[in-house]
């Protein structure tokens, strides 16, 4: 059994996470602090690749990126390096497919914020990037985290995209999503089996860190049942 899909689909995945990790988490602070209006229009651009069929979203990224296109042709031209069909153009969908996740995510946890703190570090003269680092990012840490797992995990599944961008090239751009669907398709329903239970294996492991930190965030933030007028009585 080769493993180069397991390889590469793992590598692809924690790139493109860590590539939305800095954007999404940038996007997401900057579009909470914004008026509603230019919220509103950032949110639903932000967001779109969500809602968008993956395929969509490949072949938009075709007509960006593709050889005999304005960009892309200039890229090749000028360093050489095609950005398609490499195992590397699986980057650039993933990325663009993953990138609401850890948006949408930073920016609830962004939300939930109790921003006095944010102001009572301005009144003390601390600096912006201070305050983010040292006192809005470890306040929102549970919720950024959960962006990563979650956005690791759509990452490592990711098929449509990344199908259309990079292709299926057997130990160049092969990936477990289009090596199941590869196998299938001649009929090798054995080693397709055996690449499911894989990603199912890894998908469950997911599964598994996103409850422990949501556990350790109700440990941590715990919830009252007790009602106010019980509470201010007491």
């Amino acid at each position: 059994m080769d493993l180069f899909p397991l390889y590469n689909s793992l590598r692809i995945a924690f790139i493109s996470t860590l590539i939305v990790l800095i954007l999404g988490v940038a996007a997401a602070y900057l579009v909470v602090h914004m008026p509603r209006f230019i919220r509103g229009i950032l949110d639903s651009l932000f967001t779109l690749p969500l809602v968008l069929p993956p395929t969509v979203v490949g072949y938009l990224l075709l007509l960006l990126l593709g050889a005999k296109r304005p960009f892309g042709g200039w890229f090749l031209r000028v360093f050489g390096l095609r950005l398609t069909m490499n195992w590397w153009s699986a980057v650039f969908a993933t990325s663009v497919i993953i990138f609401p996740l850890m948006y949408r995510t930073s920016r609830g946890a962004f939300e939930a914020f109790d921003r006095t703190y944010e102001q009572a570090g301005q009144t003390l003269g601390l600096g912006s990037l201070y305050i983010f680092f040292r006192i809005v990012l470890p306040c929102c840490k549970a919720g950024i985290i959960a962006g990563i797992v979650l956005s690791f995990a759509r990452a490592l599944g990711e098929y449509g995209a990344t199908m259309m961008i990079s292709g299926y090239t057997p130990g160049r751009t092969a990936t477990i999503s289009t090596t199941v669907y590869q196998m299938w398709r001649t009929d090798n329903d054995a080693l397709a089996l055996k690449w499911v239970l894989v990603n199912m294996a890894i998908s469950t492991v997911i599964l598994l860190a996103i409850n422990i930190v949501e556990g350790r965030q109700d440990i941590f933030h715990p919830k009252s049942h007790a009602h106010p007028d019980r509470q201010g009585n007491e």
